[in-house]
């Protein structure tokens, strides 16, 4: 029997238009599913039950005085969660931490209200380590977010409860965002597809400063299709925005490029970790090296190449990182509530100068005019997206600050290059170990080669289908 998360995005935003399924049926079967499994996987921190069976209402009226069904919003009646990074007018709001326990959304993040255009249900707010600073998503708010597909292990981050819903099925899609590798971390151990767009892609605003262009709001989804599609909706530039994406062409779509063959690429590789130390789990290995042959069979041109950027960045990002954490303002007499971990990184960050801010940035801006030079001859290129498989509930978080960090950066050593470069970037979930643990690799592309990237992950998602996976609890 098919169930209605058994549905992707697409096809339940097509049932709502044929109105074979109304939105009020789609919303309380999420409710009842998320009552029943969440406390397993840790992936809301807020269920907005109430607000999406408003929504819910609202939409059925709209598909029922529509004269043209075709003419409704992409996503009308489908439930699509928020991170507690991003702002929901009148929704309490954690950022992932006890210091902001009282805090309730005084307006509506311009993703969110996109999304809202575009017809979803806004079910909940997902599960976020505190302030969006580590790879993992444990906190003081709410349980750990684990994968579903082993419960002892983390989810990821920062964007581990988005992953973890759409995973066991407590959600089609999910909003997530990436300033470091938070969309492709969580997807990858979460067996999912996930886009980081282009910076400047999709709109920051208007609450939270883009003051160095390192984060992006993105889709986590189960097909590539889906993933484009939220990426449609979410894809604006508005007032104020600091970054601007290279544009579409007049009339052009995400979702179009899905059916598009991506012709005979040129890929480069490398599986050369840029963090000093870090070293890529066989099983990593094994997927980077399924993922080449199948690239292989598929008629492209795979060119093994060294790494675009050095170890000598990695201190030059840490410093970004350390600032970041010093921008999220902290009641002074709540600071004994913060996490170990952002405290040491805040500590580290109010004790960076202007000039070496100014410095670290303007080196890696340097670095990257030699590094597009590099790459400007290939389509895509291929890595692992992690180094290491998915890991316990704990190995970071229980250990002192330093180490936390150290295991964090060992354990991300691919995905932030192109947080500095601004490139888009994807998880594409390729290969399951021996004990059903899911391992991605990433595709980075041009600047403003989301497109190619989207063609080139439905080849893979065509030749290689990951949707029949379920994790265990998905007939929960």
């Amino acid at each position: 029997m098919t169930e209605i998360h058994d549905l992707t995005a697409v096809q339940q935003a097509a049932a709502v238009r044929n109105r074979e399924l109304s939105p009020v049926e789609i919303v309380e079967h999420y409710l009842d599913r998320i009552e029943r499994v969440n406390s397993q996987v840790g992936a809301y921190v807020n269920v907005t039950g109430e607000l999406a069976r408003e929504q819910a209402r609202k939409a059925e009226r709209v598909v029922a005085e529509a004269a043209d069904p075709e003419a409704l919003p992409p996503l009308l009646g489908v439930p699509v969660p928020i991170k507690d990074l991003n702002m929901v007018q009148g929704v309490p709001m954690t950022f992932g931490s006890t210091v902001f326990d009282d805090l309730t959304g005084f307006a509506d993040d311009n993703v969110v209200t996109l999304l809202r255009d575009a017809g979803s249900i806004m079910i909940g707010k997902t599960n976020t380590p505190e302030f969006g600073l580590p790879c993992y998503t444990e906190n003081s708010v709410a349980p750990p977010a684990r994968t579903p597909w082993d419960l002892g292990r983390s989810a990821g981050g920062s964007s581990g409860g988005a992953a973890a819903a759409v995973s066991a099925g407590l959600a089609p899609v999910a909003q997530g965002s990436d300033g470091g590798g938070s969309i492709r971390i969580p997807s990858s151990v979460c067996g999912l597809f996930g886009i980081k767009p282009t910076r400047g892609r999709v709109s920051q605003g208007p609450i939270v400063p883009d003051l160095f262009g390192l984060s992006t709001n993105g889709p986590i989804a189960r097909t590539v299709r889906d993933a484009a599609v939220l990426l449609d909706a979410m894809t604006a530039q508005m007032p104020g925005d600091l970054f601007m994406a290279p544009p579409l062409p007049d009339g052009e779509s995400f979702s179009a490029y899905v059916d598009r063959a991506p012709g005979r690429l040129r890929i480069a590789r490398t599986m050369e970790p840029v963090v000093p130390g870090a070293e890529v789990h066989p099983d990593c290995a094994a997927a980077y090296e399924e993922a080449t042959s199948l690239l292989a069979e598929l008629g492209h041109e795979i060119v093994d190449v060294p790494p675009a950027f050095g170890p000598d960045l990695v201190p030059l990002f840490e410093t970004l990182w350390a600032v970041m954490a010093t921008l999220t303002p902290v009641d002074p007499t709540r600071e004994d509530r913060l996490q170990p971990l952002t405290r040491w990184l805040r500590e580290r960050g109010n004790g960076v100068t202007a000039p070496a801010l100014l410095t670290a940035h303007a080196q890696l801006q340097g670095a990257l005019r030699g590094a597009f030079t590099a790459m400007a001859d290939y389509d895509a290129i291929l890595h692992p997206t992690l180094a290491q498989p998915p890991v316990p509930i704990g190995y970071f978080h229980d250990a002192d600050p330093a180490e936390n960090f150290e295991r964090q950066k060992r354990f991300t050593p691919f995905t932030s290059i192109y947080n500095i470069s601004g490139q888009p970037a994807v998880n594409v979930p390729l290969h399951w170990t021996e004990d059903g643990l899911p391992i991605g690799i990433m595709l980075a592309g041009r600047l403003g080669g989301e497109g190619t990237l989207i063609s080139l992950s439905a080849q893979l998602e065509a030749a290689r289908p990951w949707i029949s996976r379920k994790p265990p609890v998905w007939t929960a």
